[in-house]
């Protein structure tokens, strides 16, 4: 029976690890993003930088169709004044059908969806593109490494290798971490795309990492407000069970005490 258990468990290990291999696809390497573990949280910052690569750039092909506008404006997350989320949705038009006319966004209307029908919509791509799976990201090294899937983004946008080739009239760019080592995508970034108001390094390495941020936590906007819950449940639940050991403890004294005397 242990054999068999056994065979079994080396079987199961083998088929996780062939899946991680091929989920990873080419080179990944983990970054030390702040929102990761279970104590981490988003940088504000980063996400604002985040918003600016994305408007900047990502936006002319790909959209965040599941993300409302106002959410920028959240604490945990870009975190915006009221005035500036106003502004920002007024720059994207929307078609209203009560007004057969397209008119501008309002905080209340979501992200456009993406304009180039091959481009995939970047709402949930780091949860979707999760680079970490198998024995490699399971139990504590998921949980304080993540799932892996900003890395797979910081790992395509800083993949390229320069490379370029044509097949049946599209050109495909060679990336060390794209599954099969060619992408339809011509390079999004190449350093120095963007200027930061704060200052900060636009280098590519760093830019990849700021619209990763801010991809991560368009697909989980609340990651922060659970993690918080999940803290204060085992908290709770380990004083609980301090309480209820005692209490039996306690409970059952003085009925071990007159076994023993009898």
């Amino acid at each position: 029976m242990f054999k068999k258990l056994a065979i079994t468990a080396v079987a199961a290990l083998t088929l996780m690890a062939g899946g991680a291999l091929a989920s990873e696809g080419g080179k990944m390497h983990d970054v030390d993003f702040s929102f990761e573990g279970p104590f981490g949280k988003f940088d504000q910052m980063q996400l604002q930088r985040g918003l600016q690569i994305y408007t900047e750039v990502c936006s002319a092909c790909h959209g965040l169709k599941f993300v409302p506008i106002r959410t920028i404006g959240d604490e945990g997350g870009p975190a915006l004044p009221e005035d500036q989320v106003r502004a920002y949705a007024a720059q994207m038009d929307i078609y209203d059908p009560e007004l057969e006319d397209d008119r501008p966004r309002t905080p209340a209307d979501h992200f456009p969806a993406s304009g180039d029908p091959n481009a995939p919509d970047l709402s949930l791509m780091a949860k979707a593109r999760a680079g970490f799976h198998g024995p490699y990201g399971s139990g504590m090294s998921q949980l304080f490494n993540g799932i892996g899937g900003p890395e797979y983004i910081v790992a395509i946008l800083t993949g390229y290798t320069g490379n370029e080739k044509e097949e049946a009239g599209t050109t495909y760019y060679e990336n060390t971490a794209f599954p099969g080592g060619w992408i339809a995508m011509s390079p999004p970034l190449a350093g120095e795309d963007v200027e930061f108001a704060d200052g900060h390094s636009n280098e590519l390495h760093h830019e990849s990492e700021d619209v990763a941020s801010f991809l991560m936590w368009t697909a989980e906007p609340k990651m922060m407000a659970r993690q918080h819950t999940g803290f204060v449940a085992v908290l709770f639940l380990t004083i609980l069970s301090v309480l209820l050991y005692l209490t039996n403890k306690r409970i059952w004294a003085p009925v071990k005490k007159k076994a023993k005397e009898a």
